[in-house]
């Protein structure tokens, strides 16, 4: 049996994720905020300790496209493209600044399931961006000073966040609440009788990525609201401070992963 994800078949051509090398490129909306210390070191895992700004946050909006090395999804482009709303709280591991992903939400079933390969704890979500073509006219704000653009998320009918953004110029620096490596856990639970509460895998992992290419960044003022939503927690990182947000184009190529610890 070939392939690199389930379904595992003779050929390997039905399954969910493809082997190694992603390569993906998209457009961010990205709002520098800050929640509650409290809740921010009441979601970091173990192995990571509070950053000395404790309750630095940001929340993610991405519209992605994706391929393996022979970017066939690409000519299938329901394979190709998705949409994710996360959060990340800022951390550190030993002396070194780093983000954690707690809670994200996507729309595509091989994004998630990759995800949690990676140690993204992904759920399945609605997600919307506004769009921009480089035409301009009414119904395309570009990227120009005043340019409005917006976001939200949902999951089983209820309303998870959403954000705006309205462009007043170039960046110099870019967001700096999600600039730090992102490190997680990869958990996967056992199912074998008397032994649920040990898991087949449980660790912390650093993401790795290479070849990564930027867009000129746009900043401007930003709102952002975080809703609570039954069977959800997300809402305890729900911004105190909103800063800054920002719009992008950023790409690069994910083949590597780095286990940071073991944990128990």
């Amino acid at each position: 049996m070939k392939g690199y994800s389930i379904p595992r078949t003779e050929t390997g051509l039905s399954s969910l994720v493809p082997s190694p090398p992603w390569h993906y490129v998209g457009d961010f909306l990205v709002v520098d905020y800050w929640a509650d210390p409290d809740a921010v070191r009441s979601i970091l895992p173990e192995g990571l300790e509070p950053h000395e700004d404790t309750g630095r946050c940001a929340a993610v909006f991405a519209d992605w496209q994706s391929c393996s090395e022979t970017g066939d999804e690409l000519l299938d482009p329901v394979r190709s493209h998705y949409k994710e709303f996360f959060i990340v709280a800022n951390a550190m591991l030993g002396e070194e600044e780093v983000t954690t992903c707690p809670f994200i939400w996507v729309d595509q079933d091989f994004a998630l399931v990759r995800g949690w390969i990676q140690g993204f704890p992904k759920k399945l979500g609605e997600v919307w961006m506004t769009r921009t073509y480089g035409l301009g006219g009414p119904a395309d704000p570009g990227l120009r000073a005043g340019a409005r653009h917006g976001a939200t998320c949902s999951a089983r009918g209820r309303e998870i966040a959403d954000m705006t953004l309205t462009i007043d110029g170039v960046s110099e620096d870019g967001p700096k609440h999600n600039a730090p490596p992102i490190v997680n856990v990869r958990h996967f639970p056992r199912l074998a009788a008397g032994r649920h509460d040990e898991p087949q895998v449980h660790e912390l992992v650093r993401a790795v990525s290479r070849d990564r290419i930027a867009s000129t960044v746009y900043e401007g003022e930003a709102t952002l609201n975080i809703h609570e939503a039954r069977g959800e927690e997300h809402h305890l990182l729900a911004p105190v401070e909103v800063g800054r947000g920002y719009r992008f184009t950023f790409a690069y190529t994910v083949d590597d992963l780095e286990t940071v610890k073991e944990l128990t």
